[in-house]
């Protein structure tokens, strides 16, 4: 579809300018000096010739065939040109000027105008406010960058401008050749959703890495990075993340920013390596390059000194990766290559006397293990070694399937060059940390990539008795469920409630605990409440008639004087639940990319810790289970400190079931289950309170997914 875009046979530059240090004359030159063998077609009323080549005065007087248009002028021009290219029925044009959306309401009115006018007319349009792109396999750099990039496996995509020069740069420093480097501006018509999809499919590129201040389109996202995630791996810094970040973000392209934690759920869904600096972007991408994922979290430490080995296995635990002992053959292997050393463990201390042969012995056995899943390589200079020649022969004898990263410690004189090793395959950094951050990258995205098959169960609900309880509450104007209505809801999608009435009397309320049997709960049920303790309008652990009496006239004097305006409904009176332990399941409804689950331990779990982890649903089972093995707290959940273990699977469906209420009934906006109280193995976890907003927007039943 964006052939013409990105593999065009003929380019036309719009304002092709004779004025060097100008757009238009560098973007022309950039197309001359990188060797594009198509056909260039400078175009400018005032001029006949530049730098060699024949000029238009309009592009529509051309008289064959135009694939691809960069226009160049400023955006008070921009709509004439493309009108000119559109008259010549061009496939793309790529717009660099500013001026646009970012620039406020007059910028967002001409760029509206823009959008509507290519795609009336079927154009594909890249930017505005843009650098323009390169593709280095056909040898063509339509942008104004200042230089070419080598040709490599690296994709480059970034919403600023700038930043994609400087990650060209990036690639260049590490001798990381580029397959494509993509500046997308604005965002305009082309956004990420797209160039994703252009570069999964690009024969060129194995690995992917971009910048973004905002996404375009939350679900068409997630769907294209995760059928582009199947194929090469995708590394992406997202900026914006604090309150400065997103003013600066906003102004620089004229966005709104979501949720972090959407994003971070996002990237996780889709099979993303996020990078949390420019640094560690271009760490795992070149990682990613030269050396394959690991097949599992078992990390060999080759070290030639007992501190650089023990630094490195610090940072391969506290990554959530592993530092196994070595099996007895391949401890009984490394003692026979190295027979004055009594290092044959894990790290292994080569020591300052191993010859570079001997490294090599030690890498090869390492990587042939079936119980090694990768290999880091960690060595600081010392007086007798000869760290080149180890270099080189590590680099040399690297097997291509079990990946092996190096760390140089101190000084890189004398040291192989970046090109030298990049050829080679080795990728090396400045510190254990960082060659470690890299792997963890890669058995990330190793990890999902070998997971199970995305398989959404739906389990048997009652969707017509919630769709009553929605409509009924949205029509009275009240947004937000109570706890009984909540229940109700829950109920009707498999959750398990104590048995509980509402009331407007405390005979009644004595009635209803004497029915269902003592200890009982009270609870004010209000749509102007939400937090019921603070007013006093919570009482558990009730054991006689007198204190439910008590109880419920307590409540009544205190919301009298503390919340005299407040609509109460009545008193909810229920059994209380057995002991176990508490959770917290929640669901909060990004605007980009839909509900997305909270899991987390109650108490100072959630409170202090914030001990809380996120996905986006729909979820699977086993990305519940993930979920819950990703809080800290998960120990707990497995009886370990002294707990019993709790029916973990038991949570995972809740999980899943909060993911079909929720995909069923976009209405819903927030969703809160505070606790719910899991037992033992076969113990059905029970609801304790609940709460749900809805959208004041009605939305009809053809709209339900």
């Amino acid at each position: 579809m964006l052939d013409s875009l990105f593999f065009p046979n003929s380019v036309a530059v719009i304002g092709a300018s004779k004025i060097a240090g100008k757009v238009g004359h560098t973007t022309l030159r950039n197309l001359l000096q990188a060797g594009f063998s198509g056909t260039i077609i400078p175009v400018n009323p005032e001029v006949d010739q530049l730098l060699g080549l024949a000029v238009e005065a309009k592009l529509s007087n051309y008289p064959d065939k135009v694939d691809l248009a960069l226009i160049t002028v400023p955006a008070d021009k921009v709509m004439a040109a493309v009108q000119d290219a559109i008259q010549k029925r061009v496939g793309s044009v790529v717009v660099v000027a500013s001026g646009f959306k970012e620039s406020g309401s007059e910028g967002s009115k001409l760029e509206r105008e823009l959008v509507e006018f290519c795609k009336k007319h079927g154009v594909s349009l890249l930017g505005p406010n843009c650098l323009g792109f390169v593709n280095t396999s056909i040898k063509l750099n339509a942008s104004f960058a200042k230089r070419m990039p080598q040709a490599g496996k690296l994709a480059i995509f970034s919403q600023s401008g700038a930043l994609c020069t400087a990650m060209m740069d990036a690639a260049d420093q590490r001798k990381i050749g580029v397959s494509m480097a993509i500046s997308i501006g604005n965002k305009a018509d082309i956004t990420e959703v797209e160039i994703l999809s252009v570069l999964a499919k690009d024969e060129n590129t194995k690995v992917i890495a971009g910048y973004l201040e905002d996404i375009s389109d939350g679900d068409q996202f997630v769907k294209a990075a995760e059928e582009a995630s199947k194929k090469k791996p995708i590394v992406i810094l997202k900026a914006g993340i604090t309150a400065a970040g997103a003013r600066s973000a906003a102004w620089h392209t004229g966005v709104k920013i979501s949720q972090d934690t959407a994003y971070g759920a996002a990237f996780k869904r889709a099979g993303i390596c996020r990078a949390d600096t420019f640094e560690a972007l271009f760490d795992y991408a070149t990682a990613l390059c030269l050396q394959p994922p690991p097949k599992g979290s078992r990390v060999f430490i080759l070290a030639n000194s007992g501190g650089t080995g023990t630094i490195a296995a610090d940072a391969v635990e506290k990554a959530g990766m592993e530092v196994p002992p070595l099996p007895e053959d391949l401890q009984a292997e490394l003692a026979r290559i190295l027979p004055e050393s009594r290092s044959v463990h894990n790290p292994s201390d080569v020591s300052a006397t191993a010859t570079s042969e001997q490294y090599v012995q030690v890498l090869q056995a390492a990587q042939a293990h079936p119980d090694i899943d990768a290999v880091l390589v960690v060595l600081a200079p010392q007086y007798i070694d000869k760290p080149a020649d180890t270099v080189r022969a590590i680099a040399q004898h690297m097997s291509g399937t079990t990946p092996v990263l190096a760390s140089f410690l101190g000084g890189t004189e004398g040291m192989p060059t970046r090109a030298e090793l990049a050829q080679a395959g080795l990728p090396f950094y400045p510190s254990p940390e960082r060659a470690v951050e890299a792997l963890k990258a890669m058995h990330e995205y190793g990890v999902w990539k070998r997971r199970p098959a995305r398989h959404v169960v739906r389990f048997p609900v009652n969707r017509r008795r919630v769709e009553r309880i929605i409509t009924h509450r949205q029509r009275s104007g009240h947004f937000r469920l109570d706890e009984v209505r909540s229940k109700n809801v829950l109920k009707a999608y498999g959750f398990r409630t104590m048995q509980g009435r509402l009331t407007s009397s405390p005979e009644e309320a004595i009635e209803i605990a004497n029915f269902i049997g003592f200890p009982v709960a009270m609870k004010i049920v209000s749509p102007s409440i939400v937090h019921k303790a603070d007013l006093g309008g919570i009482k558990l652990n009730i054991d006689s008639s007198q204190e439910v009496a008590d109880a419920f006239d307590l409540m009544m004097l205190r919301l009298s004087k503390h919340a005299p305006e407040a609509l109460i409904e009545g008193v909810y009176v229920e059994k209380m639940a057995e002991k176990g332990l508490e959770v917290i399941i929640g669901m909060t409804r990004d605007p980009q990319f839909g509900p997305m689950l909270m899991f987390g331990l109650g108490g100072i779990f959630v409170e202090v810790m914030k001990d809380v982890t996120f996905h986006l649903a729909p979820i699977t089972e086993n990305e519940a289970v993930q979920m819950l093995k990703s809080t800290r707290s998960y120990e707990l959940l497995e009886g370990k400190r002294g707990t019993k273990q709790v029916d973990i699977q038991a949570i995972a469906i809740a999980l899943q079931r909060i993911s079909q209420l929720t995909t069923d009934f976009p209405q819903i906006t927030e969703l809160n289950i505070n606790p719910l109280i899991v037992g033992e193995r076969g113990v059905e976890p029970v609801v304790v309170d609940a709460s749900m907003t809805f959208a004041k927007k009605t939305t009809g039943a053809s709209e339900l997914r």
